[in-house]
Order: C-alpha cells, then structure tokens, then sequence
C-alpha cells in the first residue's frame, strides 16, 4: 500500500514466493490460462510433426535409432523453449501425474490435455502433408501398429506403463520438486525419452504419450489396439504421482513425514 494507486492500474498477483505485475486484468488472464495451452498446443504439434516424420521417413533401414533420437531430441527442445510459459508438458500423461503433485488444478489439466491432442492432429497431419504417400501407407502414418495379436497387449500395456513412469518421475524430480530440480530438466527429459524408445520400441513402440498415438490415429484413421497407449501411459503417471505424493517430493509436495 502506498507504493501503487488506481491510477497505475497495475494487478498484482502473488504466486509462491514471487510478484507478478500486470497492466490489465486481460494481461493475467492471458498469460495464465490461453498462453500456456496455445504454447502446449505448438509445442505438441512441433514435437509430434517431427515424431512421426522420423517413422514414416525411416526408409534406410536405422531401425529405431532415427526415431528416438527424433523425439528426444525435439522434445528437449521445446521443453527448453516453452516451457517457462506452459511447463512444457507436451503429454497427457505427463500434465496428470503434474496434476497428482499439485502442479495443476483439474481445469488446467483438461485444458492442457485438449490442447496437446490438437497439437497431435496438427502435427500428424502437417507429417501427413509431406510425405509421399507410399511412406506413410507403409509405416501406417506413424501410428502405433507394434502390438497385432491379443497376446502382446500385457506385454506393450506394462511396457508403457514402466516406460512412462520412468519419464514421468524425471519430470516430476527434474523440473517441479524443488529439491531435485535441474536446469538440465529438458536435456534429461528428451534422452529419458530416446533411452525408452531404444529399449523398448519393439515391444510396444514406446509411446509414453497419448496425444503421440492420438493424432496419427485420427489423421491415418488406425486404431488397432489404440487403447494401450492411453491405459499404459496413465498408469505410470499414476504410480509416479503416488510415489512422489508419498516419499519422494519435497516438503512442500509430500503427504507424508511433512
């Protein structure tokens, strides 16, 4: 008090630790809920674009070393570049088990899974629009076609559940306890992402990601056992929300032993 009037027509927001000055009440509302979901909604599709054209363009025979370290490298990227505005999430799986610590409200969550699967019909569709045709019949538009027999589906489910848990918790340790996190966050979370696809891509396809298997599923019209990468990926969001709630956050995240 004292130090702004009405006539400076400034909104002050505190947020933890720290003051956020706004010129409009427009301004804080632009830059908390639309700015972070149209930054999830490029980040998603920048990220999937080049997801899927490594599949689909995978015509030399690398096997899966083209693709991981396509979506490794381009997810670190992104993360470093937006995610001072969204969190760069770039995943369902990955804003749910950011929900389950307390990093989002449930509103933000579904608006922030919305916005990557528009990103994901984007970025499929954009991959779709360059390719020869014959490339992306053969690689069904980078959709996830790895399991094609009722007993793969244990296998590929707890494969991307053990997978997506593996990402989850660098997310969760690496860029939100405050304990833990790192300015390497986005470098750690793309490699988390190349190691899980060179492990275990011929198991499920290492998808980790639901807005990943989403969009080339709508814009290739494939959705053979497309509920996996949905379950899967929930799942080890799940359990990373669990153990982090419970023993490994910080004091300001754990439930337990506070």
């Amino acid at each position: 008090q004292g130090l702004f009037t009405a006539k400076d027509k400034l909104i002050i927001v505190m947020l933890g630790d720290n003051l956020k000055f706004h010129n409009s009440l427009a301004s804080y509302v632009f830059e908390r809920d639309i700015q972070p979901c149209l930054a999830e909604v490029l980040g998603s599709a920048l990220f999937i674009f080049v997801g899927c054209l490594s599949v689909i363009e995978n015509t030399e025979g690398t096997g899966r070393l083209q693709p991981a370290l396509a979506h490794g490298l381009a997810l670190g990227i992104v993360i470093a570049i937006l995610g001072e505005i969204s969190g760069g999430h770039f995943n369902p799986a990955v804003s749910m088990s950011v929900f389950l610590i307390g990093g989002l409200n449930v509103f933000q969550l579904v608006a922030y899974i919305l916005a990557q699967l528009c990103g994901g019909m984007i970025g499929a569709g954009l991959a779709k629009v360059i390719t020869p045709e014959e490339n992306y019949a053969n690689s069904t538009g980078a959709s996830f076609s790895t399991v094609k027999q009722d007993a793969q589906i244990g296998p590929a489910t707890l494969a991307e559940m053990v997978m997506t848990f593996f990402l989850t918790i660098v997310v969760c340790m690496g860029a939100v306890n405050r304990h833990t996190r790192s300015l390497l966050a986005p470098l750690c979370i793309g490699l988390t992402v190349t190691a899980d696809i060179l492990a275990g891509g011929a198991i499920s396809g290492a998808c980790m990601n639901p807005a990943r298997a989403f969009g080339p599923a709508v814009v290739a019209n494939y959705w053979s056992y497309h509920w996996i990468y949905w379950v899967g990926p929930m799942l080890g969001a799940m359990l990373t929300g669990s153990i982090v709630r419970l023993v490994l956050g910080d004091r300001r995240i754990r439930v337990l032993f506070k």
